[in-house]
């Protein structure tokens, strides 16, 4: 069996500016390490498949950077979408280009910005996961829940199948802090990590039987694929398609759905308030990188560029300083940093989005 990685690129990057911006999104920061979070998914899949199998599907303003940091990656491997159709198209382009190599191989598809901190525990399972799809069967990893989020979707499991893994009695949406509590009290949700393994051609016949109206598109990207006039008929037909999620058009309505425990120090790093669960803390709680000096402050989340930033009698708080621009946020407000963007567009900010 021949593993094909699909590492998901696109994104605007609101969430963490100033750090992020429309040409350098999240998973070109180094949020986790010291490299880009792009960089650190394709390494943790070393073993698991040669580079050579590895896609990345992003958009035209991020192609450039996203084979830069993704050694030997093929360029053909480089799925540029004309425009952002969300995840759904986004997919089926990638399934269609394995499937014109290899029929039944098997697919991975993965986020480009989330972070592992258990590589061996995430191969293990996600070559498990491969075992189970290349039964038939589109797996979906869960995330053993570490507490009552509010912000991940979540899957309710049922009993285990024949071939490995458990059933998914329902895919829920970000709950409110009550049912999360609820979800985690019971013991059969599962955070949805948005990690799928499928055969290339039992997604292709997924989108045909439950969503036949991107079909037309999809016949005539397959019919160009690897031939010289792929990409202007990508450029046609890729627009028409309907922008919707893989969850919404496939998953929520497949009867063959397989979801696989994952146990393997996971975070979507989601926002700034994030960063403790993915870099170390010191003493008072604080996470901090840069030139940066704290008095009497603890639980923060201070990041600073070439200056001296100093935060003095801090609690909770997030300070970013990008050298254009500086954040000062409640870690728990963290999420409304995209409304920051929000209202740099409004005043027409160019220069710092």
């Amino acid at each position: 069996m021949a593993l094909y990685p699909v590492i998901m690129a696109g994104g605007s990057g609101t969430r963490f500016w100033p750090l992020s911006r429309q040409a350098r999104p999240k998973q070109f920061l180094p949020l986790a390490s010291k490299q880009p979070l792009l960089t650190d998914t394709a390494q943790r899949l070393k073993g698991l498949a040669p580079v050579k199998n590895t896609f990345i599907v992003c958009g035209p303003v991020h192609a450039k950077t996203a084979l830069k940091l993704v050694k030997g990656l093929p360029k053909g491997n480089l799925l540029v979408e004309p425009v952002a159709r969300n995840t759904a198209p986004a997919i089926a382009l990638a399934a269609l280009q394995v499937a014109a190599r290899d029929p039944k191989g098997v697919l991975a598809v993965l986020p480009s910005d989330h972070h592992v901190a258990d590589v061996k525990g995430f191969q293990r399972t996600l070559a498990e996961a491969a075992r189970i799809a290349e039964g038939g069967h589109i797996v979906t990893l869960g995330i053993k829940p570490a507490r009552p989020e509010t912000g991940y979707g979540y899957i309710q499991v049922g009993a285990a199948l024949d071939g490995g893994g458990r059933r998914v009695k329902a895919f829920k949406e970000k709950p409110d802090l009550k049912t999360a509590q609820e979800y985690l009290a019971g013991g059969d949700y599962l955070w949805n990590g948005g990690i799928f393994v499928f055969r290339a051609d039992v997604m292709l016949a997924a989108f045909q039987k439950h969503m036949p109206e991107m079909q037309k598109g999809l016949d005539a990207l397959q019919k160009a694929a690897g031939k010289r006039t792929f990409p202007a008929v990508l450029k046609r037909v890729f627009p028409k398609l309907p922008s919707i999620s893989i969850d919404y058009g496939v998953m929520e309505k497949a009867e063959n759905i397989a979801v696989l425990d994952g146990d393997f120090g996971w975070s979507d790093v989601g926002s700034f308030a994030a960063i403790p669960e993915v870099r170390p803390a010191d003493a008072q709680g604080n996470v901090v990188s840069g030139d940066a000096v704290l008095v009497d402050c603890t639980h923060c989340v201070v990041l600073a560029d070439k200056r001296t930033l100093s935060v003095v009698g801090m609690h909770d708080v997030v300070v970013v300083d990008s050298g254009d621009a500086v954040l000062v946020v409640p870690k728990d407000k963290s999420q409304d940093v995209r409304k920051v963007v929000e209202a740099l567009k409004a005043r027409k900010r160019t220069k710092l989005l």
